[in-house]
């Protein structure tokens, strides 16, 4: 039996492949050389640090990741020590969706904001930002995109400057991976010359990496009244956040924008594939069953009287309310690791029913393409 140490808060995951490996449980700050010694395998999260520290003595031959995020491998040495890793890209893209679209929904109801015709900039379309990018069209806001790498393979066609974004955009919102250097490098790619060039009123969303934004200049544009306001699931120094901003924020959750059920099961089923490829073990198809359904799976709405705005705020308002989680995180921002590590089962919109009473077909149309599983006229 291979031997593989495992992340104790991957869910879904005790019991699937003890069969096959002998397994070890343990927390993200317990993973290390000395713990990770006779291992052949790691299934991780982005709180291990897989470096030439704590490699160097290991039988570590293969790492996989429930994340989308990898900048918690040392890639490199990986490669040059012929260890094979992986990540989960995409698993957790319908989960920040979610959280966008319950971001504007908030943001809509709180500022008194008709969001149709509002411009959104989208730095970063790969599997999170084309959905993002995919909401905001379907409730009819104009969609600026912005993603060199992309533009430089296909073709600026579909693609602005940054420059062009941040000039145009009502909202920004960040879904880049972090990059320190090199031609395409985010660190700080927010910062006080992005933040001179805004609309005054912009509203900045980061739910990508915490590096992505810096902080300080973050805070003093607020505290200058140079942008309008910003929600935050991610920060620099986590789980140590800078408590200023924390207040100054409008939204502020603990880096959970990606922690639906559905994005945390598909992070992990893609580990177990992985892993189960490289050891030819015969889980190689496997997908957790055991889901939780909502509590609520189905959404009545009646639509008479109601702007298209109000209908679709309210069924996306259904399946998670944003400021939940802030409450939970601005009562107690010292318990970060806790609120992750404890957070409450939130499925997506495919999850849902809706039964939409004097609505349109038209309306109908437009809840489909949120994502809904089904939505009915009745």
């Amino acid at each position: 039996m291979i031997k593989i140490i495992a992340d104790n808060k991957i869910p879904f995951l005790e019991g699937v492949l003890e069969p096959f490996a002998d397994i070890t449980y343990l927390a993200g700050a317990q993973t290390d050389a000395l713990t990770i010694k006779d291992a052949q395998a790691l299934i991780t999260r982005t709180r291990t640090k897989c470096n030439q520290d704590t490699l160097a003595d290991s039988q570590v031959k293969m790492i996989a990741t429930a994340t989308i995020g990898f900048d918690h491998i040392d890639t490199k040495n990986c490669e040059k020590h012929h260890i094979m890793w992986t990540n989960a890209p995409g698993c957790n893209s319908g989960s920040v969706k979610q959280y966008v679209a319950s971001t504007l929904a908030t943001i809509a109801n709180r500022l008194s904001i008709d969001l149709k015709n509002k411009t959104i900039g989208v730095v970063g379309v790969g599997n999170v930002g084309s959905k993002v990018a995919d909401f905001a069209q379907a409730i009819g806001m104009k969609v600026l995109l912005n993603d060199p790498p992309r533009a430089e393979k296909e073709g600026a066609e579909h693609f602005v400057e940054l420059d062009e974004l941040i000039e145009k955009s009502d909202v920004i919102t960040f879904h880049v991976p972090l990059q320190r250097e090199g031609k395409y490098k985010t660190y700080h790619l927010g910062d006080k010359k992005l933040f001179t060039k805004c609309k005054k009123e912009v509203i900045i969303i980061n739910s990508s990496r915490g590096e992505v934004i810096n902080n300080n200049d973050l805070l003093e544009a607020l505290k200058n009244e140079e942008i309008g306001q910003t929600v935050l699931d991610v920060w620099e120094n986590e789980p140590n956040m800078d408590l200023n901003l924390l207040d100054k924020s409008l939204i502020a959750t603990p880096h959970i924008a990606g922690y639906s059920a559905d994005g945390k099961a598909n992070g992990t089923s893609m580990s177990v594939q992985a892993i189960s490829k490289h050891f030819d073990l015969p889980l190689k198809n496997w997908y957790p069953d055991n889901i939780p359904a909502p509590e609520q799976p189905h959404i009545v709405i009646d639509a008479e009287g109601l702007s298209e705005q109000e209908v679709w705020i309210k069924a996306v308002l259904h399946t998670y309310s944003i400021m939940e989680d802030d409450k939970r995180f601005r009562d107690q921002p010292e318990t970060f690791e806790f609120l992750r590590g404890s957070y409450p089962i939130r499925r997506e919109f495919q999850a849902y029913q809706i039964f939409l009473k004097n609505g349109s077909f038209e309306l109908k149309e437009t809840l489909n393409k949120i994502g809904f599983g089904t939505v009915k006229l009745v």
